[in-house]
């Protein structure tokens, strides 16, 4: 493959071109395995190449976590070398969070049923608002108690961190439910019309019900953002398995 902008040969499908400073590869999607990694380069609509990294999985938790480290950035090394906009990302969990640690890119959950068909069905579609201010000035509404303590802080940090939540809206707390499970839960609900979602926290026998605003325009669009923030609060042990 050749740049597109100065014709000179490319090592890899899709690199970033350091004669001309062109980049030639606008998304990659990473699938995960507990032993390999097979990365998918695309140019808007067109898929430009593919590779697979591999690795050796292991058992014993010392020897794991060095291992795990070391295929997440030979995985994170692949992306690298094309600077794409986005990374989109499906599969085991581990691998997929270590790699998106080492990375400094957006980076996208989907689904694990034919991830790079889903990415190019959905490339056409109007790009989400991206929500820059820090979480912390996301948060508004009459209500400013939380359940859970310190874990429903995090529950909701971790909602309000995400780039298309416009704002967290706490509600009010309803202490008379019939729950008897310890320990703080936490789900966003489907969709509206309008693309926002609920966070349901859940302690015990009290429940909160928070509403939040994203950037989505409608039901499609704001089920993508609840799956991303189901997944992010399921890897930060907020979330059943």
């Amino acid at each position: 493959m050749h740049c597109r902008r100065c014709g000179n040969p490319l090592e890899k499908p899709g690199d970033y071109c350091l004669t001309c400073n062109t980049a030639n590869c606008d998304a990659v999607v990473a699938v995960f395995a507990a032993d390999r990694a097979t990365l998918t380069f695309l140019d808007e609509e067109d898929v430009l190449g593919e590779t697979t990294v591999t690795t050796v999985p292991e058992s014993d938790d010392e020897t794991k976590v060095v291992q795990l480290r070391n295929f997440a950035g030979l995985v994170a090394d692949e992306i690298r070398r094309k600077r794409p906009e986005t990374v989109y990302a499906a599969g085991e969990r581990a691998p997929l969070r270590e790699t998106r640690a080492q990375l400094h890119h957006e980076f996208y959950r989907v689904s694990d049923d034919d991830p790079v068909q889903r990415v190019l069905d959905t490339r056409g579609e109007r790009t989400l608002e991206v929500v820059d201010i820090p979480p912390a000035e996301k948060l508004g509404g009459s209500h400013s108690t939380l359940i859970g303590g310190r874990r429903g802080r995090r529950a909701i940090g971790v909602v309000a961190g995400h780039p298309h939540v416009k704002k967290v809206i706490p509600g009010p707390i309803d202490a008379g439910g019939t729950g008897s499970r310890t320990g703080l839960r936490a789900k966003v609900t489907r969709a509206d019309d309008n693309g926002n979602v609920r966070l349901l926290l859940r302690d015990g026998s009290s429940v909160q019900e928070n509403r939040i605003v994203t950037t989505a325009m409608n039901r499609e669009t704001g089920e993508r953002v609840r799956d991303d923030l189901n997944e992010a609060l399921r890897e930060d042990g907020l979330q059943d398995e």
